[in-house]
Order: structure tokens, then C-alpha cells, then sequence
């Protein structure tokens, strides 16, 4: 509020500081040889503190709390299949900031998933961020999800798109789970590609539209996640069992691939999903493993959320030789700008190599060489935690 100021008469002024002066034993207001009357008495301004984010705050000190081991293991996403909790608890007691729910995580009925994600709660002032793929029609973990998918929303106004998430990520709250990695930000025309019937817009205006409706439609419920950054639908192959590579310059990106991803952080997505494909015009390696496309994502499209990788395992798919090590994928991903690690793990997660100890122990190294920065790391924690919190409040 501001307060209306207005001027006194100049002799009223000047009486009123005579009087001050008097009362107060001081000397006189006028010098009785120059008539100069004296200056007028000041207060110093008061300044009230900033406000104190209790988020922020709290971050700091659970940070300062922290070995390096542990912000390590803070950097991991993990499956451990069926619906037993026992297992699930096991990788967030180890470290674990979150967890994915796959098909073989699905219980019967709504009740029985809340009382498994119920279940997960070992931190009660940083709930576990708890993620699925839930994005309709070809990939969809619920079965009573009954909003529509992409083939049939691709051809309605964005309107049903908007509609059909916000459906959608009731159906998730409701089930405890924060997160859905389910809104493809991909762009293809093309019937034969493996992401083609999956994907939001033929073309990159309309699926601009649609993404940022489904965002919007899940806007406050769920962390809305944009996948496979930088975009699989020019990039032809399937990543769950190669690298694929898109034929694109930078300026082709932008005027192309890179709207539906603009477009929905514009609109507030909270996660970006990097995709194990690459674009060698702009960088060889996998957009997962690149600090170009990180920086792309970061400074060109503004996006100031979590990072969360594809599923890491999927590097180890492909057979490729140069992603055999699960450990020098964990430190490539981090050191390019990953936040979140995900890995869709079996039973026996030694099968491929992978215990949240190795994984941790891996990126702690890599940190303690100097391949990751201090700086790098407990950017990825903070914005890790941040999200973690916001959860509780």
C-alpha cells in the first residue's frame, strides 16, 4: 500500500523543530548572527529481510547432511519388478530418490496401488518421487485408465488433449504417484516408425498445441514429463535396441523437432526426458550423454527443471561396446547435465552389472577425479530434492 505524502507550510516547519529543539535542552534551531535555520532531523530507513524460502532452506540443510556417496545415490530412478513393496523400499533405503512403476508393479485396483505407493514412504519430509509411463493407447500401466491416447487425440482440438491428461493424472494422484513420463513430445508423420503411433502431432505445430495442453492438463496434480528430447520421431529406429541417428542440422532442429518441446516447458513441464538417440550434426554421442544437448536444453529453451535420462539399461541393450560399463554411463549422463538416472532393473539387478552401491560409487569417483564438478552434482541433488519437498508441503 502505498501512503499519500503531503508538504507542510514552511513556518509551521520551522515551529515545529524550535519547539523539538527546546524541549529537548539543544541549541537554538536559527544561529543568531546568520538566521540559517538547521537542517532538518533525519531517521534512518528501515529494511525488512527478504522472505526465506522453506524450501530452499530446507534443501541447504539436508545438503549439508549428505555424504558424497549419498548425493551419488540421490541421482537414481530405479524398477525393481512386481508388487511386493519389500523390494521397491530396499533401492530407496539404499539411497534411491525415486522409483518407476512398470506393468509388472500393477495391482488389480486403484485402492491396492495407493496402499503400494502408501508403503513407500520412508522419508516423510521428502517423499520418494514416484514415476510411471502412463501415456495412453500404446503405452499405458493402468488398466482403468479409460482417457484416450495419442492416435486418438492427434485429429481433435487440443481441448481433448488437455481433458484427457488431466483424467490421467487424477487417475495417478489418486495412486500416490507423482510423475508421469507420458507426454511424447516426438514428431513423425511417418506410419512405419516405431514411436508413429505414439506421438501427440504429425507435424510439429500441432503437436506443439497438444503438448503444451497436456501439460496444462496435468498442471498442479503430476510432474509432467516431455520425452525423448531431443525429439525420436527424425531419428528412425527404435532406441530400446540401437542408437538411432536423425539426418538433421541445428537450424532443421529448431524449426522443427524443437517446437513441441519449447512449447511444453513454455507451459510449465516440471521433467525432461533425454532420449539415447543422436543427431550427429549437432553432437555424435547420445543426446543422453551429451553436454551440447544439455546445454541446448538449458540455455536455448530456457528449461530449468530435472533432466531424468531414458532407461540407462537400454544403452547396455544395444550391444555397442563403448556403453558395455554401467558406471562410465552413469558418469557420462551426469557430467553431460543428467539430474535423474532411470533404470528399469530385473530381479537381479547384478545380471547387467547394476547395484545403487556400484551406480553411487561410480559417480562419487567421478567427482572426487574432478570428471564431474562439486558444482555439477549438487545442482543435480538441489533440483532432485527441491521436487522431493514440494511432495511433503
Amino acid at each position: 500500500m502505498r501512503v499519500k505524502r503531503t508538504a507542510a507550510l514552511p513556518f509551521l516547519m520551522t515551529a515545529v523543530l524550535i519547539g523539538l529543539a527546546a524541549c529537548a535542552g539543544g541549541a537554538p534551531a536559527e544561529s543568531p548572527e546568520s538566521n540559517t535555520p538547521a537542517p532538518p532531523a533525519t531517521t534512518k530507513p528501515t529494511t525488512t529481510p527478504p522472505p526465506v524460502d522453506p524450501i530452499a532452506a530446507w534443501v541447504d540443510e539436508r545438503m549439508s547432511q549428505l555424504t558424497l556417496e549419498q548425493k551419488s545415490a540421490a541421482l537414481l530412478m530405479l524398477h525393481a519388478p512386481g508388487t511386493d513393496p519389500a523390494p521397491l523400499r530396499a533401492l530407496l533405503d539404499a539411497g534411491a530418490s525415486g522409483l518407476i512403476l512398470m506393468g509388472d508393479n500393477m495391482p488389480a485396483t486403484p485402492a491396492e496401488l495407493a496402499a503400494l505407493t502408501t508403503a513407500l514412504a520412508v522419508d516423510p519430509e521428502a517423499p520418494p518421487l514416484i514415476g510411471i509411463d502412463e501415456e495412453g493407447g500404446e503405452v499405458q500401466r493402468l488398466e482403468w485408465d479409460d482417457a484416450a491416447g495419442a492416435e486418438g487425440l492427434r485429429g481433435e482440438p487440443p481441448a481433448a488433449t488437455r481433458d484427457a491428461f488431466a483424467s490421467r493424472a487424477g487417475y495417478l494422484a489418486e495412486g500416490g504417484i507423482s510423475a508421469n513420463f507420458g507426454i511424447v513430445a516426438d514428431v513423425t508423420a511417418d506410419p512405419g516408425s516405431f514411436i508413429y503411433g505414439r506421438v501427440l502431432g504429425t507435424d510439429p505445430a500441432g503437436s506443439a498445441e497438444r503438448v503444451a495442453a497436456a501439460v496444462a492438463g496435468e498442471r498442479g496434480v503430476v510432474a509432467s514429463t516431455l520425452k525423448h528430447f531431443p525429439g525420436h520421431g527424425a531419428a528412425p529406429g527404435d532406441s530400446h535396441m540401437s542408437v538411432p541417428s536423425a539426418p538433421l542440422t541445428i537450424e532443421e532442429w529448431r524449426a522443427g523437432p524443437a517446437l513441441p518441446f519449447r512449447s511444453g516447458i513454455d507451459a510449465g513441464a516440471e521433467m525432461v526426458m533425454t532420449g539415447h538417440l543422436a543427431y550427429p550434426a549437432i553432437d555424435a554421442a547420445p543426446a543422453s550423454l551429451s553436454p551440447e544437448w544439455h546445454r541446448i536444453l538449458r540455455d536455448e529453451l530456457g528449461f530449468d527443471g530435472i533432466v531424468v535420462t531414458d532407461d540407462m539399461l537400454m544403452l547396455q541393450h544395444n550391444g555397442l561396446p563403448e556403453f558395455a560399463d554401467p558406471g562410465e554411463n552413469a558418469v557420462r549422463a551426469v557430467a553431460a547435465g543428467a539430474d535423474l538416472l532411470l533404470y528399469v532393473l530385473p530381479a537381479d539387478p547384478a545380471e547387467f552389472g547394476i547395484s545403487v552401491p556400484s551406480l553411487a560409487g561410480a559417480i562419487a569417483a567421478a567427482v572426487q577425479s574432478g570428471r564431474i564438478s562439486q558444482e555439477r552434482l549438487d545442482d543435480a541433488v538441489t533440483r532432485v530434492l527441491t521436487m522431493r519437498r514440494a511432495l511433503s508441503t
